[in-house]
């Protein structure tokens, strides 16, 4: 039942102000993650150094490293291995970022009151 001024369950006009306050803070915090995960480099390499990938926070392609060494030895499958390796590498680097940060981001919803997401 809804008391009077109110929201179901108690929940006041306060309480709804407070929590419009909290989602635009979050919207922002989302904002600056997105555009510090655009300009942040994560590197792995593969083959004691011989080949370097570079990804950005989304895990995008960005740069890639090869030592001449690698091309002399003209194994081309090594090679392609080594970036397929030092890729996914990066990329579990950036995503392990992304979850990190969105972590402290939605660590807020805990106080959200009790009922109103469902």
């Amino acid at each position: 039942m809804t008391r009077f001024g109110g929201l179901p369950g108690g929940f006041g006009m306060g309480d709804f102000q407070k929590l419009m306050q909290q989602a635009k803070q979050m919207q922002e915090n989302v904002e600056k993650m997105q555009e510090e995960l655009k300009n942040a480099q994560f590197s792995a390499e593969a083959g004691g150094g011989m080949v370097t990938v570079t990804v950005n926070g989304y895990g995008h392609l960005v740069g890639v490293k090869i030592k001449p060494d690698v091309l002399q030895m003209g194994d081309v499958e090594l090679l392609e291995d080594l970036i397929v390796t030092a890729s996914k590498e990066a990329a579990q680097l950036a995503q392990n970022e992304q979850e990190a940060r969105a972590q402290e981001i939605t660590g807020a919803l805990g106080s959200i009151p009790p009922g109103l997401l469902g």
